[in-house]
């Protein structure tokens, strides 16, 4: 099975001020193709910091992945430690110039002196196309030598993400799906539980996973109250990995609720739309949460209605017709807010969130962390008090997810 190293470069990575999506894209795609991402390393844009991380990234890996640094400013030193690096020179390519032209065809003041640096191009490198954008894929293949005991294969590609995908979706995709043609197989196999802590998890099937065979390992990553189990499968066939999955499933019925790698949303989503059914949200600790959950994927208006985001009190009672009150974190106010906004949107089911997401707020009655959820439905509304964690953004994506799997598990009792 080839192996890879990804370097990404550029000091807005090492700073903060921009997040690595290059290297989870780019790992989804390469285990799709038969490839184990075995390290990722972010680099400075300095000559001394690249040249080192790729020597070190060579001697390990069958292929090195680089993105970023090939811009046509000052900072943008890739492509010049590379030649260094093969020991070759730039030579001007007259086809990356046509098709610079091709490309800035309605937008000519582009066209100058910086941006004609970007057909300069490594002499010994195998150019492969970016169509998508002025900087093009450089690769480099090399056979064993004192450096590398293995061919390694060095392919540097623009860090802008959209490029980068188009260029691993094509020339670069196609020249390393080449390389695994007589590879072995990655199978990953994911199911979701919930509402069992991790060590319990792992205890409750330690001796199914202490059976595994050779070549399967399995991942626990939890998040929001939700583990998912990742069982992943290296140079084996499909249906070895799905048969212990099958072993898996007993295990967990408890608290199973997906045996897909799909969100919480999503889930709730095809269920609702699969029965021609639709949703509505009153929400006051979670602000918004669950609308922005329910309706960031494409096609969710055919099921999704809206929300009331009442976290003032008067709101809840005026908009959502709840009775006044003194205490808003409790069963019964947080039962009519769910019945408000069914009533108001007129739809199937409805979910109403009130609690003490703090850090300020809790009491003795009420510490930080109490959630009320309400569930409306065609056959009624019920109520549950959930105890979240201590922390803002911690107690309310807890209370979103809460809500949702226990939609999710209302929907599936239910009779279409």
């Amino acid at each position: 099975m080839k192996q890879v190293e990804i370097i990404t470069i550029g000091d807005e990575l090492l700073i903060g001020q921009v997040v690595d999506t290059n290297s989870a894209w780019i790992a989804t795609r390469l285990n799709e193709w038969g490839f184990e991402v075995m390290q990722i390393t972010s680099v400075h844009d300095d000559a001394t910091q690249i040249r080192q991380a790729l020597s070190e990234a060579e001697c390990r890996a069958d292929v090195v992945l680089l993105t970023g640094g090939l811009g046509p400013t000052k900072d943008d030193i890739t492509k010049h430690t590379l030649c260094e690096y093969f020991d070759t020179t730039l030579t001007y390519r007259p086809e990356i110039r046509e098709h610079l032209e091709q490309l800035y065809s309605s937008r000519p003041d582009v066209l100058n002196r910086l941006t004609d640096t970007q057909c300069l191009f490594p002499e010994n490198a195998t150019l492969i196309w970016n169509r998508v954008g002025s900087a093009q894929v450089m690769a480099w293949s090399r056979q064993p030598s004192s450096l590398s005991p293995h061919t390694s294969h060095i392919i540097s590609m623009p860090g802008v993400p959209y490029e980068m995908m188009w260029c691993m979706n094509h020339g670069v995709g196609e020249l390393l799906r080449s390389l695994t043609e007589d590879a072995g197989t990655i199978v990953h196999r994911t199911i979701q539980v919930y509402g069992i802590p991790e060590s319990s998890l792992a205890l409750k099937i330690e001796k199914w996973e202490d059976a595994l065979p050779a070549g399967m390992h399995l991942a626990y990553l939890p998040k929001d109250g939700i583990i998912r189990l990742r069982l992943s499968g290296y140079g084996v066939r499909p249906e070895e990995v799905d048969t212990e999955i099958q072993k898996l499933l007993p295990l967990v019925q408890d608290y199973l609720f997906a045996t897909e790698d799909q969100p919480v949303e999503v889930l709730v989503g095809e269920l609702l739309k699969q029965r021609g059914q639709t949703i509505a949200t009153a929400e006051s600790c979670t602000g918004g949460k669950l609308a922005m959950l329910l309706n960031r994927h494409a096609g969710s208006s055919a099921f999704y209605r809206g929300s009331v985001v009442s976290y003032a009190n008067d709101v809840k009672t005026s908009v959502l017709h709840v009775q006044p009150f003194d205490d808003a974190v409790t069963e019964q106010v947080v039962l009519q807010m769910a019945d408000g906004v069914r009533t108001l949107m007129r739809t199937d089911y409805a979910i109403a969130t009130s609690g003490v997401a703090g850090p300020e707020g809790g009491t003795d009655e009420h510490p930080v962390g109490t959630v009320w959820i309400a569930i409306a439905t065609p056959q009624g509304t019920q109520a549950r008090r959930f105890q979240l964690g201590k922390l803002r953004e911690q107690i309310t994506d807890r209370a979103a997810t809460a809500a949702l799997i226990w939609l999710i598990r209302e929907l599936r009792a239910c009779n279409p």
